[in-house]
């Protein structure tokens, strides 16, 4: 009969994809001489505590405005004005889920730090999707969105990056897998520093996430802070494209350790099955145009064989169709092949008279 639970888990997955990044999750960290601790997940500006400092409400409140849709929830943590670095948030942190997380408005370039490491090491060792943005952090990572204007007027305030990320975290979150945020307006903003167009292109080319004025206030290029492309592409340098790749990595994680680890025999037939399934989530997936179709599913023959040759099996002699076929003990080796789309940003038009 197959195991028709892990192919329906995938296609669940793939078909409530859009829906789901739809919602975002905003993590938050301020300090404050009150309410210390955890503020739990606000769904509503309304359940932001009174007693925070007015800097501080007005911080988290930026979190909720989002950008196509709003953001779903924002989790806080609030640290007591003299502690001296983030841990104590972070480590709670560490215990939830979310997308973006916002320092503190006064956060230090230590601290930045800080979080550029914590998020690089929860994503490597614990393949949790964290990412953050930063004040003028030049992390060059993927996971890290270097927001770098200042002199941002909302009415009678003004402010630096600092105290905006968490608007532009909320922001990131609010833009759905079939979405770009570049060139998305803010429209409570009414100006910013301003830059010229070269200024502009040299700042996205360096991994800086911005804002410019065109008779309002958008975003430019949303870029992350990734400049060294090293065994990766420059679609590494894409907010769009990493939301995406770290969806993917979240749903296949999830279904494989929910409904197939420990549940099945490793047989080659399981593992067809399996193929199968994953197969279809990125059928689903290219249907709705996150992925380009023409992708590749298959058992990884490489890995495989090498695998094979460690634990004492000759492979010299065997066919591909054999090594697929193996047993290889508890191990599952698969590789796919995707192209992630990407959204139109660049329109060349030529003209001729």
């Amino acid at each position: 009969m197959g195991m028709p639970s892990i192919d329906i888990v995938f296609t669940v997955a793939a078909q409530t994809a859009i829906a789901r990044s739809e919602k975002g999750v905003v993590a938050v960290i301020v300090k404050d001489a009150a309410n210390n601790g955890p503020l739990g997940a606000m769904t509503t500006k309304l359940q932001i505590p009174e007693g925070l400092t007015a800097a501080n409400q007005g911080y988290l409140q930026r979190a909720f405005l989002g950008y196509v849709k709003p953001t779903q929830k924002v989790i806080g943590y609030v640290l007591p004005e003299e502690a001296e670095n983030l841990t104590e948030a972070l480590d709670w942190l560490a215990t939830q889920q979310f997308d973006y997380l916002a320092g503190p408005p006064e956060i230090t370039t230590e601290e930045c730090s800080a979080v550029k490491d914590w998020i690089v090491t929860q994503r490597e060792e614990n393949h949790a999707i964290f990412k953050a943005v930063l004040p003028n952090t030049e992390a060059d990572h993927e996971a890290i969105i270097n927001f770098t204007t200042d002199g941002i007027q909302v009415g009678e305030d003004t402010f630096d990056a600092a105290a905006y990320c968490s608007r532009m975290a909320g922001m990131l979150a609010g833009t759905p897998m079939t979405y770009s945020c570049t060139y998305a307006p803010l429209t409570e903003v009414e100006d910013v520093t301003r830059l010229t167009q070269w200024d502009m292109d040299a700042a996205v080319d360096a991994g800086k996430f911005l804002l410019f004025f065109d008779d309002m206030v958008k975003t430019g290029r949303a870029v992350n802070s990734l400049t060294t492309i090293v065994g990766k592409s420059k679609a590494y340098q894409k907010i769009k494209i990493i939301e995406i790749m770290d969806m993917i990595q979240s749903d296949l994680r999830r279904a494989f350790r929910d409904n197939y680890i420990g549940k099945y025999a490793n047989s080659y037939d399981n593992k067809m099955l399996l193929q199968t399934a994953v197969t279809n989530y990125f059928t689903t997936l290219a249907r709705d145009e996150l992925i380009q179709p023409g992708f590749t599913v298959g058992i990884d023959v490489e890995a495989q064989t090498a695998w094979l040759d460690q634990n004492g099996v000759d492979t010299s002699n065997m066919t591909t169709e054999q090594i697929e076929q193996a047993n290889t003990g508890s191990e599952v080796f698969l590789y796919a092949a995707i192209q992630i789309l990407d959204s139109i940003e660049d329109i060349k038009v030529t003209i001729t008279v």
